[in-house]
């Protein structure tokens, strides 16, 4: 079963506000001050570390295996947008991301970061705190550079693809009996 964990902090009760149209793996853990909005996927090893502060993800999300997202005490928040796709052992940290945009295998964004709509960012990519990532974008390295404009529609159905692709997998766990 996953763990979902209540804290106090500052003498406040935070307790995890999980859409019951979420589907998470048995070993994904929601700690503290976060909402995780209908259809999105939890995968195996995922963390949302909400101890320290707000971190609110859209709806029809995936954040996928090893992924670790966390904040900066009365600093930085995560704000995820909708149809996001968070690959496996991404870390966020204090960044909000637009709809549609695809966050590659292990890369890192932090504090401040911003990732606009449709965005791509690459495999392995560190983007720095405060990097502004403009809709349909795609930027990759390390520390993480503009390579160049997606086509909207190419983006779009890149990015909207992985995303229903995540919703069916998560159904493949559903329990049928």
């Amino acid at each position: 079963m996953a763990l979902v964990k209540s804290i106090n902090r500052n003498g406040e009760h935070l307790v995890p506000r999980i859409d019951e149209k979420v589907w998470m793996a048995e070993n994904a853990t929601v700690v503290g001050d976060v909402t995780v909005g209908e259809g999105t996927s939890l995968w195996f090893n995922s963390v949302l570390r909400g101890d320290v502060n707000t971190i609110i993800v859209g709806k029809h999300c995936n954040i996928q295996d090893g992924a670790v997202l966390h904040t900066l005490y009365q600093k930085s928040t995560i704000r995820l947008g909708d149809y996001v796709s968070v690959g496996h052992n991404v870390t966020i940290h204090g960044a909000d991301v637009d709809d549609y945009a695809l966050i590659g295998m292990g890369a890192t964004l932090l504090d401040g970061a911003h990732v606009g709509e449709g965005a791509i960012v690459a495999a392995g990519a560190l983007v720095l705190k405060n990097t502004q990532i403009g809709a349909y974008e795609l930027w990759g390295g390390v520390p993480a550079k503009f390579i160049k404009k997606v086509d909207p529609a190419q983006g779009e159905e890149i990015n909207r693809k992985i995303a229903h692709n995540y919703a069916m997998y998560a159904s493949w766990y559903d329990e049928k009996e």
